[in-house]
């Protein structure tokens, strides 16, 4: 993803402005401010796994704004055998979505409507896979600084799967997300909040490491069935706050002058996941900075993911 979207927890689909990062987290968001921006964000991840983001945007004039982009990830070179244990030689794994984006403003510019068609390669050793797939978004902003979006995304097929050519309509990993933000007048921050799969309530997942069963599906064991009514209500009220939380992403950004921005972000469903029984950490929490300099802007985000394997990503725009 791009910095900027990292710091502020993995979205930041309802914030509007003139950075042509924000199209990575909705379409919708795309604007004249963009125009002839070009943007590139990199990140060295987990051993030699990396992976960049690329966009640019152009004006259509009144027929809209139009950008291109491109994501790839490539986890680097894997040494392969046969079932026997012979080697077959060195291999590569990666993934590609290459990505056209397209966006309008309604009546009276307050609200706009956008569309990025995706197409999406995988290709791991002589195994390959092939999809497409679209985000929908609308986003209605006003001068009070009060941003609402809503958007789909992924919505798609996998055309070819890695073990076959033929048609299989494999789901993607589709979500319908609602974000808000707002920037008090007199205020020195924009805060917003992301509630993610919104069709979908239940967030829960058996989980490998969990010996608590915290993370465990709706409903009481057998050991909690001799509970009274009290300890009943309040172990499902705690759950349901539980999963409700888990849809919710929330942050700020903080301008300090109109060159330098703070950010920073806590996504709980990750820190919930992410969180092994021993080692609680502080997953989920992420922040980052942007700084201009002149037709140069520059974008930091550090993001505590698992205990191994924290992110940081450095993002460089260009105004021409």
């Amino acid at each position: 993803m791009t910095a900027r979207a990292a710091a502020l927890g993995g979205n930041n689909m309802a914030i509007w402005g003139d950075d042509i990062n924000l199209l990575y987290s909705n379409p919708a968001l795309l604007n004249p401010g963009m125009v002839k921006q070009a943007a590139f964000n990199y990140c060295n991840f987990v051993s030699d796994i990396n992976f960049f983001n690329a966009a640019y945007a152009y004006s259509l004039k009144e027929k809209g704004m139009v950008a291109g982009s491109l994501q790839a990830f490539s986890y680097g070179n894997f040494n392969g055998y046969d079932e026997l244990g012979t080697s077959t030689g060195k291999f590569k794994a990666a993934d590609y979505s290459m990505n056209l984006n397209y966006a309008k403003p309604l009546g009276d510019s307050t609200f706009n409507v956008g569309v990025c068609f995706k197409t999406l390669l995988s290709q791991y050793d002589i195994y390959r896979s092939v999809g497409n797939a679209l985000d929908f978004g609308v986003t209605y902003h006003n001068k009070k600084n009060f941003v609402v979006s809503l958007q789909a995304r992924n919505v798609g097929f996998v055309w070819k799967t890695y073990s076959s050519s033929n048609f299989q309509n494999d789901a993607l990993a589709n979500t319908v997300q609602l974000g808000f933000s707002y920037k008090p007048s007199n205020a020195p921050f924009r805060f917003f909040v992301v509630y993610d799969q919104l069709l979908k309530w239940n967030m829960r997942y058996v989980s490998p490491v969990d010996t608590t069963g915290k993370n465990s599906t709706l409903g009481l064991s057998s050991s909690q069935q001799d509970s009274t009514s009290w300890q009943k209500f309040k172990m499902r009220t705690g759950t349901q706050a539980d999963n409700f939380m888990k849809h919710i992403t929330l942050g700020t950004e903080i301008p300090l002058g109109k060159n330098f921005a703070l950010r920073v972000a806590y996504n709980y469903r990750r820190q919930r996941e992410m969180t092994l029984p021993d080692k609680r950490g502080a997953s989920g929490l992420s922040f980052g900075f942007g700084l201009k300099i002149k037709r140069f802007s520059f974008a930091y985000s550090f993001s505590k993911m698992a205990v191994p394997g924290n992110s940081s990503i450095i993002g460089i725009t260009f105004h021409w």
